[in-house]
């Protein structure tokens, strides 16, 4: 009996890995053991990095209501203890977006809550 081989299904996984390594340069786009590695290297990073992202961008904010908070005489620590304890529900991504883009509310919140 003749050897039966699914040639449909491995064309499929064959073009669906070199869909998502097109654009790769030399061998990484067109041989399929390199792409295969490369893709798989880079869905790693883009799952790690993800994640990573949220770290930095929470960084972000943390250094723009510091940077807004030392403009009227405290620091983000003090400013975030008194944020909450009087109970101020706004985030630390709205925070930073008002000490940015409209200090005269960021100074409003950091007068009702001294």
């Amino acid at each position: 009996m003749p050897r039966s081989v699914n040639a449909v299904a491995s064309r499929q996984r064959r073009k669906k890995m070199f869909k998502l390594a097109k654009g790769y340069w030399g061998a990484r786009g067109n041989v399929l053991t390199v792409a295969k590695n490369t893709v798989e290297k880079g869905l790693g990073y883009a799952y790690r990095d993800r994640r990573t992202k949220k770290r930095n961008f929470r960084a972000l904010w943390i250094q723009r209501i510091n940077a807004g908070a030392r403009e009227h005489g405290l620091s983000y620590s003090e400013l975030m203890g008194k944020i909450h304890a009087k109970n101020v529900g706004l985030n630390r991504k709205t925070l930073a977006d008002l000490a940015m883009n409209q200090p005269e509310a960021f100074k409003a919140i950091v007068e009702s809550v001294k």
